[in-house]
């Protein structure tokens, strides 16, 4: 997926690493915390105070951290509170129930989180890297390469920042609590495996750890990064594996999902059905339909026989429109034929609403594009 940096290159800074952002609370546990704060030489109980405003009340204000010393509060919110996301542009549609976010970090790049309210949850998919490099060519993301991945707290914040428009009861018609988090904006989360680990730790730690969300409620999507999946099962997570598959043969998925070219579908595969075994969560396919390329009948029979009595549900996407693409959604006919199929073959499946698709905000659109044309009446900041 797709990131534009908006920051000159000095010539002599080539190939040094992006600089990462000021540290903040959430990239901690709260012992850390605690030891930041006394070296600044202040009680340790004030990082759980902070902390719980963050996580607990979704405040980032000092000027309503009314529990702590005035003298102290800038101090402590600048150290424990640095600003890491600004907010660019907001785009909603949906009556106000899909809200798209576009935020700048702190070295110019530009990424994207889309917040979805529905009836019974608030869901928010959220960006671990600022562009991606695994290059599926049909991801508005993936067609400009990675800028660099986020930090723990950048991914965090993108979560809290949202379940605080939640609780400001902005999404009408949904349950003011945030409940669900779905690692599938821009980037490849396991290509930033520690940090999307400790942001999922923050994300389900209750306060003042973290923001409290069940493991079941979390959602981590790869491209099928093979050792990074079975590193996945061994970290005592319940969270969700979503594998964005997108063919059942090796032909077809190494040009659409590159990385295939390194490990197969069966070795991809395989790894799913270890994390399923391990974790006893269903692993759920990731399938984009795309017209005259992957949505042939007989590729539903094969997929149907490589899926057939495991432990998985697949997820038709229909493919979402992105600028300068070849390629277009499958007919609603053949789409339906393919899900006949599968679920013909025992296959639990389901066609995936394209909630955000007119903001560019749903399944793959995402490019962090700070200059395109905006309908002023669905631009919200």
């Amino acid at each position: 997926m797709t990131s534009l940096p908006l920051i000159s290159v000095d010539p002599d800074a080539r190939g040094r690493r992006p600089a990462m952002p000021p540290r903040h609370l959430a990239d901690l546990d709260l012992p850390g915390r605690q030891a930041l704060v006394t070296e600044l030489g202040e009680p340790a109980f004030r990082a759980k105070q902070v902390s719980n405003h963050y996580f607990g009340r979704l405040v980032r204000d000092p000027a309503q951290m009314t529990d702590l010393p005035a003298a102290t509060r800038e101090r402590l919110a600048g150290s424990l509170l640095p600003t890491l996301l600004t907010p660019v542009r907001e785009l909603a549609c949906d009556d106000g129930a899909t809200r798209k976010a576009l935020w700048r970090l702190h070295d110019g790049s530009l990424v994207e989180s889309v917040l979805m309210g529905y009836p019974d949850r608030v869901t928010v998919c959220i960006s671990s890297q600022a562009g991606c490099g695994m290059a599926c060519p049909f991801c508005a993301t993936g067609q400009a390469g990675l800028t660099r991945n986020l930090s723990t707290a950048e991914i965090v914040d993108q979560a809290v920042y949202l379940a605080g428009v939640a609780a400001s009861g902005a999404v009408a018609g949904s349950p003011p609590r945030l409940s669900h988090v779905v690692f599938m904006g821009m980037g490849e989360p396991l290509a930033n495996y520690s940090r999307v680990v400790a942001a999922i730790r923050r994300l389900v730690s209750p306060a003042p750890e973290g923001l409290g969300l069940s493991q079941r409620h979390i959602t981590v999507s790869t491209v099928g990064l093979v050792p990074a999946i079975r590193r996945l099962a061994s970290e005592d997570l319940s969270v969700t594996l979503a594998l964005s598959l997108h063919a059942p043969d090796d032909e077809l998925r190494d040009e659409l999902v590159p990385v295939n070219q390194r490990w197969k579908v069966s070795e991809v595969l395989d790894a799913a059905w270890d994390y399923a075994a391990t974790t006893g969560r269903r692993v759920s396919i990731e399938y984009a339909m795309i017209k005259d390329v992957n949505d042939q009948p007989w590729r539903a029979d094969l997929l149907g026989r490589l899926l057939a009595g495991k432990l998985a549900h697949v997820n038709l996407i229909p493919l979402n429109p992105t600028p300068g693409s070849r390629w277009d959604a499958s007919p609603k006919p053949v789409e339906r034929e393919f899900v006949r199929r599968l679920r013909d073959a025992g296959v639990s499946t389901t066609v995936r609403d394209t909630r955000g698709r007119e903001i560019d905000g749903a399944c793959g659109q995402l490019a962090a594009a700070e200059d395109r044309d905006t309908d002023p009446r669905t631009a919200t900041a």
